[in-house]
């Protein structure tokens, strides 16, 4: 794991603040992306949330169905 050397502290509402570097090296977008929150080893990580077909696990040409996010392969076996 990389130490960017960066440190914030947590407000009396438990926020943290991501810099701006730190989310632009990281793709992540104010108000759309999500980050999925893990603990490990008494460590807190977040990671970005990506979309993925719910059966197989794919990131390519995702469509949406009854808000789930199914892959092009899927949906096509699902209409056999």
């Amino acid at each position: 794991m990389k130490n960017t050397g960066i440190a914030r502290k947590v407000d009396e509402l438990g926020r943290i603040v991501l810099p701006i570097e730190l989310r632009k090296q990281l793709g992540i977008t104010e108000k759309t992306d999500a980050l999925e929150i893990y603990v490990e080893d008494g460590r807190i990580i977040l990671e970005k949330v990506v979309d993925t077909c719910i059966f197989c696990g794919s990131k390519d040409d995702l469509t949406e169905y009854m808000g789930k996010k199914v892959c092009k392969n899927c949906a096509a076996a699902l209409n056999r």
